[in-house]
Order: C-alpha cells, then sequence, then structure tokens
C-alpha cells in the first residue's frame, strides 16, 4: 500500500516538495495553499519581514538586488526548482533583495508563521532545505562571475538556458525592458543581443516573446557559465527526472 503523503507529494511540481521525505512534507502540507503568481508580483520585500513561502511550480520569480541610486540587476532566478524565504531556512526573517514574478505562473503559497514552526518541529527539514539555500548561492555566485567576466551575448544565452529550465515549452514571455533589467544592461544593449543570438539561429525573438531554437548552442555560447550550478543543485538536491 503507498503512503498517502507519497502520493500526495506527487501532485506538485515543484522539486523541493517532491525530493523532501514523506515525513517533512507531511509537516507542511496542511498549510500549503495553491495560488496564482501574477507578472510582477511583489513576492519579498528588502527589509521587511517575509510573510509567506512560494515553492514555485511553474512561472519564474526574480531575486533583484538595488543600489541607493536606483539602479538594479537580477541575482537570482526561482523556478519549479526552488522557493522564496530562504532567509528563514537560515534563521532571519527578512531578505536583503527584492523578489518579484518575472513569468507568470502558479505556486505552493505557506505562511511563514507554520513553516518556521515546522523548521522546529522537524529534525531533518531545515537541513534539507539549507542544501538548496547552498544551491541560490552556487547560483548567484556564478551569476556575478558571468556579469564580471563575460559578453552580454554569452550572459544572456546563460539567463535563457536558466529560465528555459524553469518552464515547460520553449517559449518565454518577456520584454526587452525586463531584460534589461535582469541583465543590469540598457534596452538597446538587449536588441543587440538577442539580434545576435537570432542571427545565429539560437533563438527566434518577437515582441514580447523569445523562442529556444537550439539550447545546445545557447550552452556552447553560454562558454561554461551554465551547467556547473545546475550539476550541484543535482548533487545536493537529486534529479527528479524532470528537465
Amino acid at each position: 500500500m503507498s503512503d498517502p503523503a507519497i502520493s500526495n507529494q506527487n501532485l506538485f511540481k515543484n522539486k523541493l516538495l517532491r525530493r523532501m521525505s514523506a515525513g517533512d512534507f507531511a509537516f507542511l502540507e496542511p498549510h500549503i495553499e495553491r495560488c496564482s503568481l501574477e507578472l510582477r508580483q511583489s513576492l519579498e520585500v528588502s527589509g521587511s519581514p517575509i510573510e509567506a513561502i512560494y515553492f514555485v511550480e511553474n512561472g519564474i520569480g526574480s531575486v533583484v538586488a538595488k543600489m541607493p541610486n536606483g539602479s538594479d540587476a537580477e541575482v537570482g532566478l526561482i523556478g519549479l526548482e526552488g522557493m522564496t524565504g530562504s532567509a528563514l531556512v537560515m534563521g532571519d526573517d527578512r531578505m536583503v533583495h527584492d523578489c518579484y514574478v518575472q513569468l507568470a505562473g502558479e505556486a505552493a503559497r505557506i505562511d511563514a508563521e507554520p513553516f518556521k514552526a515546522a523548521l522546529t518541529q522537524s529534525p531533518t527539514l531545515r537541513l534539507f532545505l539549507l542544501r538548496y539555500v547552498q544551491c541560490l548561492h552556487i547560483q548567484t555566485g556564478y551569476t556575478a562571475l558571468v556579469n564580471a567576466r563575460s559578453k552580454l551575448e554569452d550572459r544572456l544565452a546563460r539567463w535563457l538556458l536558466m529560465c528555459d529550465d524553469r518552464v515547460a515549452g520553449d517559449r518565454l514571455t518577456i520584454t526587452h525592458e525586463f531584460l534589461s533589467i535582469m541583465l543590469g544592461v540598457r534596452r538597446p544593449g538587449v536588441t543587440v543581443a538577442l539580434q545576435l543570438l537570432e542571427g545565429r539561429g539560437l533563438i527566434r525573438s518577437r515582441r514580447g516573446e523569445i523562442i529556444i531554437r537550439d539550447r545546445d548552442g545557447l550552452v556552447s555560447l553560454a562558454d561554461g557559465g551554465y551547467g556547473l550550478a545546475e550539476a550541484e543543485y543535482i548533487r545536493l538536491v537529486g534529479h527528479t527526472g524532470e528537465r
């Protein structure tokens, strides 16, 4: 006879919910609410207490750092492989960066208080989620490296691959304006980089939409910027069989 908790876990697309132990999932399940993620919806506000945790099922959340002068850039991506609210796992109650929805979708939402209670009650839940937090730190580190050392088209290739890992299908609904924020560059630079990738047959760029045509070609163009962080996720969290 199958474990009901395991059967319920399999109803979720989020890889953390699917990979955690049945016992840890049982602590969270009564408090999970499915919700929609609307474009540009705020999930976390810098310096404010975390009110809820979102285990993303579809769509993408962007972790965005801001300078006092108003300049901003994406420093992290969260999709079905992850969750918001990593500060709670580490014992803090607020994030230093903003997080908002970059691509609309759905999530499994848990209020902060029952989530913190589950971390206290379970001897293994925090340890498991800390492995994901480590993955997020690794991703952020590679983002810093790539932003400092890679050409814009290489950075764009990496970013498109990371998004492709986190959405169903090969179409990304994104504007040039949003891309400029994500990559920390001006819109004309984004337009030129997209044209370069399209000229190589790697993507097709339409108004508000990018279609991936040659994933292997994007991996090659990313020139080592993509793949190592993703391999660490598999090592630390595991592989569920999905790409």
